[in-house]
C-alpha cells in the first residue's frame, strides 16, 4: 500500500517510517504542506496521513483540496484537542483523526481500520455482493451507490461504510456506541459526536423531498 504522510517533525517521522517498514507500506514522506499537495497529484497514493500544522499549506487546506478531487481516505495527525477542531476536520472531508501525543501503535490501528473498511467489498462479514432496495442500489466491490437510478459519487469512505451499514439493517436503531463498533470498527478513543457529524454530511448527500433516509429516534 503506497502511503503518503505530511509530518514536519522528522522525529516523528523516523518512529513512523519504522513502523510503515514493518507492515511493508510503500510510505512517501515529505514536511512541507506545498510539496505534500503537489506529491499527491503526481503520486498513486491509496492513503494519506497529514499533519494539521504544517508550513506551506496546513493539513486542512490540503484535505479540502484533495477531497474535492478524490475520495482516497484522510487520516489527520492534531495536536488540537477542541471538540470544535476535530469536528471541523472531520467537516472537511477526513476520515478520522489522532491527537497528538500519540502512540505509533495507535496511528498503525487506525490505519488498518481505514483501509479494512475501504477494502471490504463483498467478502465477510458481508455475504452479499450488493444491496438492492426499492430506491437503492449499493455494491461494496466497486463502492458504488445509487439511488433511484443516480449515482451518488461524492461520499467519503466513511460516509459510504455507515450507509452500507443502516442499508444491511433496514429499521433498526443504533446507539452511537453500536455504530462506532459496526463502522469504524476499533476501539474508539475520542469524541462520540464523531458519528453525529458524518450522518450530518451523509444526510445531506443523499436528501430528497420527502425521504429524509436515516431517522434519529
Amino acid at each position: 500500500m503506497r502511503v503518503l504522510v505530511a509530518e514536519d517533525d522528522t522525529g516523528v517521522c523516523e518512529v513512523l517510517r519504522l513502523f510503515m517498514e514493518k507492515e511493508g507500506y510503500q510510505t512517501r514522506f515529505v514536511h512541507d504542506g506545498k510539496e505534500a499537495l503537489e506529491e499527491w497529484e503526481r503520486g498513486d497514493y491509496e492513503l494519506l496521513v497529514l499533519d494539521w500544522m504544517l508550513p506551506g499549506l496546513d493539513g486542512m487546506a490540503i484535505c479540502r483540496q484533495v477531497r474535492s478531487r478524490s475520495q482516497v481516505p484522510i487520516i489527520m495527525l492534531t495536536a488540537r484537542t477542541q471538540e470544535s477542531d476535530q469536528v471541523l476536520g472531520l467537516e472537511w472531508g477526513a476520515d478520522d483523526y489522532v491527537t497528538k501525543p500519540f502512540s505509533p501503535l495507535a496511528l498503525m490501528a487506525r490505519i488498518k481500520a481505514v483501509m479494512r473498511r475501504v477494502r471490504s467489498a463483498g467478502g465477510s462479514p458481508w455475504p452479499d455482493s450488493g444491496i438492492r432496495l426499492q430506491h437503492w442500489r449499493i455494491n461494496p466491490e466497486t463502492r458504488e451507490v445509487f439511488l433511484d437510478g443516480e449515482a451518488i459519487a461524492d461520499l467519503t469512505p466513511k460516509e459510504f461504510d455507515l450507509l452500507h451499514f443502516f442499508a444491511r439493517h433496514p429499521r433498526r436503531v443504533f446507539s452511537r456506541e453500536e455504530l462506532l463498533d459496526g463502522v469504524w470498527g476499533y476501539d474508539f478513543y475520542g469524541d462520540e459526536r464523531t458519528v453525529d457529524v458524518h450522518i450530518k454530511r451523509l444526510r445531506k448527500k443523499i436528501a430528497r423531498p420527502g425521504h429524509p433516509w436515516i431517522h434519529t429516534v
